[in-house]
């Protein structure tokens, strides 16, 4: 496995629609090379999730994996799973604000509404069919990831740009009154154990 260079916000590959993976693309050597490398990249940067086109690889396939994360301290345990050729449905109507932030675009964070709910279904890397739910910060980790495929980055949906802020000032001055605010949805969609791809 290999950590790729993860492409910054103003690469190309970052505002195209990835291509869905074929079937004759599932199961192959190749695409398990890319799934692997597409994990240890997200590990080596501390990400909770990571989509192929942030790695100049433009096709439909992120991976997501929460821990004992130093970049997300309050985000809950999210086994591993690599989500190829994803769809994504909010379901209910209702939403929450989230604070993101993004490998491809360093030091910006910024607030955002995502579905509190979501279905994901998905084909693992052998071509395998997955349907589940998540809630909470988890749903808009799978939401994120799926706009890269789509080509839209985060602050494309920041509809009060003054809530605009570095890492360091996300921490100082509106971390702990945000974690304040999503509390309810911590405790309603307090993550997971692990997951079986692990």
């Amino acid at each position: 496995m290999t950590a790729l260079p993860i492409v910054q916000i103003g690469h190309p590959t970052l505002r195209e629609r990835a291509r869905e993976v074929t079937v004759e693309e599932l199961g192959s050597v190749e695409l398990q090379r890319i799934c692997d490398d597409l994990v240890e990249t997200m590990r080596a940067a501390n990400g909770a999730g990571l989509a192929a086109p942030q790695v100049d690889i433009p096709l439909r396939i992120f991976a997501v994996e929460v821990g004992d994360n130093p970049r997300y301290p309050y985000k809950p345990r999210l086994g591993l799973r690599v989500l190829v050729n994803p769809t994504v449905r909010a379901v209910g109507g209702e939403t929450y604000e989230n604070y993101e932030g993004c490998l491809s675009i360093p030091d910006l964070r910024g607030l955002l509404a995502r579905a509190t709910e979501v279905e994901v279904t998905y084909l693992d890397p052998g071509g395998n069919e997955h349907t589940e739910r998540f809630g909470g910060l988890s749903a808009g980790t799978m939401q994120h990831e799926l706009d890269h495929l789509d080509g839209i980055l985060f602050p494309d949906r920041v509809e009060d740009p003054t809530t605009l802020c570095s890492w360091e000032m996300f921490r100082t001055y509106r971390q702990d009154a945000w974690v304040a605010s999503v509390e309810p949805l911590l405790e309603r969609f307090p993550g997971e154990p692990s997951h079986p791809q692990e």
